[in-house]
């Protein structure tokens, strides 16, 4: 089940907003689609990301593939522990596993994003 408080990127990421900050991480169906994680690279605390533009690259036991930014700004936080543990990423995935804080450049762009409603359809009609 898809958290309602969240906005969902059509490549998989959620956007938890808090103010002008974007908590971000990859949703439930990517890290099932994933497998089991076993590398996370993040990217610098300071860089600048734009919206769909990659914040990082996960690998799993099956694949790599780019963690992708809904957002534009500046990362202002990275989740070090993930270095250690990405598989926290597979265990809760909208919890401990988050990836990064951007402070964003503008919050409109959450006006693109789909509710939990919308990214439970597209999860559905893009198996």
């Amino acid at each position: 089940m898809n958290p309602e408080n969240l906005k969902y990127h059509k490549e998989h990421s959620w956007v938890k907003v808090d103010g002008n900050r974007a908590t971000i991480g990859i949703t439930e169906y990517a890290q099932e689609s994933l497998g089991d994680i076993v590398y996370m690279d993040l990217p610098e605390a300071d860089s600048q990301v734009e919206a769909d533009g990659e914040i990082g690259e996960i690998e799993s036991t099956k694949a790599t593939s780019s963690v992708v930014s809904p957002v534009t700004g500046t990362i202002v936080k990275v989740n070090e522990e993930l270095e250690d543990a990405p598989e926290t990423i597979n265990e809760d995935p909208y919890g401990k596993g988050w990836i990064v804080v951007v402070e964003m450049d503008d919050a409109s762009e959450l006006g693109g994003l789909m509710d939990a409603e919308e990214y439970g359809k597209f999860v559905e009609e893009s198996k």
